[in-house]
């Protein structure tokens, strides 16, 4: 689907110029059909012009013809793309019920052919919906054949309160809290997967993990969460700009 704005009129006039609608809907209607035309030759692709505000319209498509699944990019590449989400991205994945998958544009993208997850990393927050997600990333696991490894992040703030720093045996005592939950909650739902347990700054810490296990996609969830061990949703858009790799958001 090509979302696609009306007019776009400069800022400090009060009238935007002369615009011919239908000529410039027609001119988006032949480039989308020319885009990607032969490397998705022989896959049935149903291509779209949406009008109006583009993560509105993307988010009504989505609800009308009930997608299971929504991909789109951040913005930006290279080592400024950590620090830019686009906003119709940003949006999206605010306003959809269905799970978004994003990846970066790339300066120099792989030639395009299936996908290959050989590592799949799912970032936890210990909050009951985070089976869920760890179902999401286990059902891709076994669809792709990968290793999944389980994340979960003891945030800064965990150890300070009003300014306070506590004793670093009680930041100890933190994470082995987490390690015990995580470990018991991957035994519950019967995965092999590896459990990592980090601390620090969340989107930071789970980038570096994903870099460390060489993580092919990251699963994480999305919404809001509250608690010394249940903040990690709260950090998805972070999350989604910091990942070195593909996130799927559900």
């Amino acid at each position: 689907m090509q979302p696609w704005a009306a007019f776009s009129a400069a800022e400090g006039y009060a009238t935007p110029p002369p615009f011919d609608l239908e000529s410039t809907l027609a001119q988006v209607h032949a480039e989308l059909d020319e885009f990607l035309r032969d490397e998705l030759r022989g896959i049935t692709v149903r291509r779209e012009v949406g009008e109006g505000d583009p993560a509105r319209a993307i988010a009504e498509f989505a609800c009308t013809e009930q997608c299971d699944l929504i991909v789109m990019p951040t913005h930006g590449y290279g080592p400024f793309r950590r620090f830019l989400l686009g906003s119709v991205t940003a949006k999206v994945l605010h306003d959809v019920h269905c799970p978004v998958l994003t990846s970066p544009h790339l300066e120099h993208p792989p030639a395009m052919e299936s996908p290959r997850f050989g590592k799949i990393l799912c970032a936890v927050d210990l909050r009951p919906e985070s089976r869920q997600v760890i179902s999401w990333a286990s059902r891709l696991a076994a669809e792709f054949g990968s290793d999944l490894a389980l994340v979960h992040v003891v945030p800064d703030s965990a150890s300070r309160l009003d300014g306070v720093t506590f004793e670093p045996a009680w930041h100890a005592d933190l994470v082995a809290r987490a390690r015990e939950q995580v470990n018991a909650l991957r035994n519950e739902m019967n995965l092999s997967a590896e459990v990592l347990i980090e601390a620090g700054d969340v989107p930071a810490a789970v980038r570096a993990a994903a870099q460390a296990t060489g993580a092919d996609l990251l699963v994480a969830g999305r919404g809001h969460a509250h608690g010394v061990l249940g903040r990690l949703r709260t950090h998805t858009y972070g999350i989604v700009r910091e990942s070195p790799c593909p996130v799927l958001a559900v």
